[in-house]
C-alpha cells in the first residue's frame, strides 16, 4: 500500500512538472498568454504529489513496512518515533524525497507570488527552469534512487529493520538541522531561475533582481541556521569537543553559502548603480552549481565523511547535471554579453561599492581555497588511484587571513557612502569604532589574554560591531523621526544586514575564543579524588549501567565544581552491536564544559578514563548562527520604502515572440 501510494505520488508530481515545462514552453515559443497561465497552476498539481509521496514514506518509517528496501535499511521496531519519523532523511533516497518536496513548495509559492504576472517572460522561463530541476531530481527517484523499492530477502521475510544510524538517533537536532539546510539549498534555485529567465529573455536590466532579492535572502537565512545546527550537531553527538573539521561534506554546504553572501553584497551595487551585472550573474549561477556539486559529494559515495550518505549509482547522473547547469550558464551569459555591458564604472575605491567590490573578491577568494581543498583529493583518486587528504593546517593557512580581512571591510563598508567619500569623512565615521577596538584589545591584554590572532580577532570584532550599531542607532533615530517605533529601524535591508553582520561577528570571536584557549586534558578520574583543570573541580562519583527502550549503556557520574552533574556514557542502541560515545556537556555564556568517554568504561569501576575540555564561549558562536539567521529574515522584510513602479516589468525588450493581438488561447 505505501510503495504504490509513493509511486502515485512521485507520477503526480512528475505530471506536474512535466505539464508545467509543457505550457509553459508552448506559451513562449507560440506567443500564448493562456498557456502560461495555466503553466502556473502545475506546480501545485506537482506539490500535491510531493506531498503524497511524503507522507507515504512517513506513514512506512512509522508502521515499520519493512517490505519497501529505504525502511527496512533505515528503521526498526525498536526505533523512537520521533527518530523513526526523522527517518525520512536519514539516507539516499529520503534526502532527495524531501529536496523534491521542498524544491515544489518553494516552486508553488513563486507560482502564486507571480500569478498577476504570469505572462511575463522572465516568471515563465524562471517557472520552466525550476520545474526542469524538479524533473531531475523525480526522474532520480523513479529510477536509481527510488524510495519506494521494494526489500526482499531475509529482511522483508523477518519483520525486523536494520535500525537507524545510530548517531543519527542521538540527538534531537537530527529533525531541524537537516531540513533547515534543505530549505536554504534549494531555495537557491528561485534565484537560479530567475537568472536564466533574465538571460534567456534579454531582460538583464536590474527589474529581476528585486522580485528574486527576498526568495535569495530567505534562503541565505535558512542556510545559515542550518550550517550552524550541522557543527552544533557534530558538537554534541561526535565527542570530539570540536564544531567545524573542513570535513568534504561541511565545506559542499560552506561552498554556496560564501557564493550567496557575495551576490547579497554586490546585488545592491547593481540595483543602485546598474553595475557588476555579469558578476552577479556568474554568482547566482556558481551558488546553485555548488548546491548540486555539494549532493553530489553527499549523496553518491564519492568521499568518507560521517555525514555523507552510502555509496550510491546516481554520482554519474549529478555529475552530469551539475556540468549542464554549468555549461549552460556560461554560455547564456557569453550569448547576452553585449547587453551585460555596464552603464559606468566605480567612481572611487574609496566608495561603497569599491568596498563591496573588495568584499567579494575575498569570499570569491574565501570559495576557491575551500573548493580547490575539497575537490582536490579526488581529483587525484580519479586519475592516479592514490588517496590523499587535506587538512586544517591548508584551511587555516589561507582562510584565516581572509577572514580577518572580511572582519575589517564589515566595518568599513556601512559607513562609506556611494559614488565617492569625502575627505576625512571615513575617519570622523570611524572614530568611535575605533576606540571601541583599542578599547577591547586594552581590556583583554588587563585580564591576561595573549596571541596576536585572538587579541586582533577580538579587537576587530569590536571595531565592526560598533560600526554595524551605530547603522542601527541611526536607522532607529531616523524611524523615531518619522513617527514610527524605533524597532522599525531593524527591518528593511540595510539595518537587516547589519544584524546578520553583528550575528557574523559573534559567531568569529566565538571561534576565536573556544579554539585559541580551549583547555583539554585526558584524564583517569577516581572515585573520591576531585581534580582540578582550568579552575573547574571534577569529583567521578561512580560508573553506572542504564538502560531504557531504545538504548542501554554505562555512564560515568561526574560532580563538576559541586554544582551540577555530567553523566558521559557508552551508548548501545536496541537491536545494534555499535558502541557510541555520548558526551555531555554544561553551557554558559562564559564557557563550555565538555566530557566524554575516552575510551571504553566498566559498570562498577571505580575508575573512568574521559576527555575533559572546558571551551571558552563557544555558546556565541550558536547565538551568532540564530541572529545571523534572523537578521537575514529581517532584511527580507520589506522596510518604509516602496518601488512606486513594477519592477519586473521595466527592462529591455525581449527577444522571444510578442504576444500577437488578440490572442487569447
Amino acid at each position: 500500500m505505501n510503495a504504490l501510494l509513493g509511486h502515485a505520488g512521485l507520477l503526480l508530481a512528475l505530471i506536474g512538472a512535466l505539464g508545467g515545462i509543457g505550457d509553459g514552453l508552448r506559451g513562449l515559443l507560440r506567443g500564448r498568454d493562456a498557456l502560461l497561465v495555466r503553466a502556473t497552476r502545475w506546480p501545485l498539481v506537482a506539490l500535491a504529489g510531493a506531498l503524497v509521496a511524503s507522507a507515504a514514506m512517513e506513514r512506512a518509517l512509522v508502521t515499520h513496512d519493512f517490505s519497501l528496501a529505504f525502511v527496512a535499511a533505515n528503521n526498526a521496531r525498536t526505533t523512537p518515533l520521533f527518530f523513526s519519523i526523522t527517518g525520512m532523511w536519514s539516507a539516499l533516497q529520503g534526502s532527495i524525497l524531501l529536496w523534491v518536496l521542498i524544491l515544489a513548495g518553494y516552486l508553488a509559492l513563486v507560482a502564486r507570488h507571480f500569478r498577476a504576472r504570469a505572462t511575463d517572460r522572465v516568471v515563465a522561463v524562471a517557472l520552466v527552469t525550476g520545474l526542469a530541476v524538479a524533473t531531475f531530481f523525480l526522474a532520480l527517484m523513479l529510477g536509481p534512487a527510488d524510495p519506494f523499492a521494494a526489500q526482499v530477502g531475509a529482511v522483508a521475510n523477518s519483520g525486523a529493520g536494520a535500525g537507524a544510524n545510530a548517531l543519527l538517533q542521538n540527538n534531537l537536532l537530527v529533525a531541524i538541522h537537516p531540513p533547515l539546510l534543505y530549505l536554504g539549498y534549494v531555495g537557491f534555485t528561485i534565484p537560479y531561475a530567475f537568472a536564466i529567465g533574465s538571460l534567456v529573455t534579454g531582460r538583464v536590466g536590474e527589474g529581476w533582481l528585486v522580485e528574486v532579492r527576498r526568495f535569495a535572502l530567505v534562503a541565505f537565512a535558512f542556510l545559515t541556521v542550518g550550517i550552524m545546527l550541522g557543527g552544533w550537531w557534530s558538537y554534541q553527538v561526535l565527542g570530539w569537543g570540536g564544531f567545524w573539521g573542513w570535513d568534504p561534506v561541511e565545506n559542499a554546504a560552506l561552498l554556496p553559502w560564501l557564493t550567496a553572501t557575495a551576490y547579497l553584497h554586490s546585488v545592491m551595487v547593481q540595483e543602485r548603480r546598474g553595475l557588476l551585472r555579469i558578476w552577479n550573474l556568474s554568482l547566482l549561477i556558481a551558488t546553485f552549481s555548488l548546491t548540486i556539486l555539494g549532493t553530489f559529494l553527499t549523496r553518491s559515495g564519492a568521499v568518507n565523511s560521517v555525514h555523507a550518505f552510502s555509496d550510491s549509482g546516481i554520482g554519474p547522473a549529478l555529475l552530469s547535471f551539475f556540468a549542464v547547469v554549468v555549461v549552460s550558464g556560461v554560455v547564456l551569459i557569453g550569448w547576452r554579453g553585449d547587453r551585460l555591458a555596464s552603464p559606468g564604472g566605480i567612481d572611487s575605491p574609496l566608495s561603497r561599492e569599491g568596498a563591496f567590490l573588495v568584499n567579494n573578491f575575498l569570499f570569491a577568494a574565501f570559495a576557491v581555497v575551500v573548493l580547490v581543498g575539497t575537490v582536490f583529493p579526488l581529483f587525484v583518486q580519479t586519475f592516479s588511484n592514490q588517496q590523499v587528504s587535506i587538512g586544517r593546517p591548508y584551511f587555516d593557512t589561507f582562510t584565516v587571513p581572509i577572514g580577518i580581512a572580511l572582519l575589517f571591510f564589515m566595518a568599513i563598508a556601512p559607513v562609506l557612502p556611494w559614488r565617492v567619500a569625502a575627505p576625512g569623512l571615513l575617519a570622523r565615521r570611524l572614530l568611535v569604532s575605533a576606540w571601541a577596538a583599542a578599547g577591547t584589545i586594552a581590556i583583554c591584554v588587563l585580564c591576561g589574554l595573549r596571541g596576536l590572532l585572538p587579541l586582533g580577532a577580538f579587537g576587530l570584532g569590536a571595531f565592526a560591531a560598533a560600526s554595524a550599531l551605530r547603522q542601527l542607532v541611526l536607522a532607529a533615530l531616523a524611524s523615531r523621526r518619522h513617527g514610527l517605533s524605533p524597532l522599525r529601524g531593524l527591518v528593511g535591508r540595510a539595518n537587516g544586514g547589519m544584524i546578520v553582520h553583528l550575528g557574523i561577528i559573534v559567531i568569529a570571536v566565538g571561534l576565536s575564543a573556544s579554539s585559541s584557549f580551549q583547555v583539554s586534558r585526558y584524564e583517569t578520574l577516581t572515585v573520591g579524588r576531585p581534580v582540578t583543570i582550568d579552575h573547574h573541580r571534577f569529583l567521578l562519583e561512580g560508573v553506572r549501567s542504564f538502560s531504557s527502550p531504545d538504548r542501554s549503556g554505562v555512564q560515568a557520574v561526574v560532580s563538576v565544581d559541586g554544582r551540577y552533574t555530567l553523566r558521559p556514557a557508552v551508548d548501545t542502541f536496541a537491536g545494534q552491536t555499535e558502541h557510541i560515545g555520548t558526551p555531555s556537556i554544561r553551557s554558559t555564556l562564559i564557557d563550555d564544559v565538555y566530557l566524554s568517554p575516552g575510551s571504553e568504561i566498566t559498570a562498577g569501576a571505580r575508575r573512568a578514563t574521559l576527555t575533559i575540555l572546558v571551551i571558552p564561549l563557544v555558546i556565541w558562536m550558536w547565538i551568532g548562527g540564530f541572529l545571523a539567521g534572523a537578521g537575514a529574515l529581517l532584511a527580507a522584510w520589506p522596510g518604509r520604502r516602496r518601488r512606486p513602479t513594477d519592477p519586473i516589468s521595466v527592462a529591455i525588450p525581449e527577444l522571444l515572440p510578442p504576444v500577437p493581438a488578440g490572442v487569447g488561447s
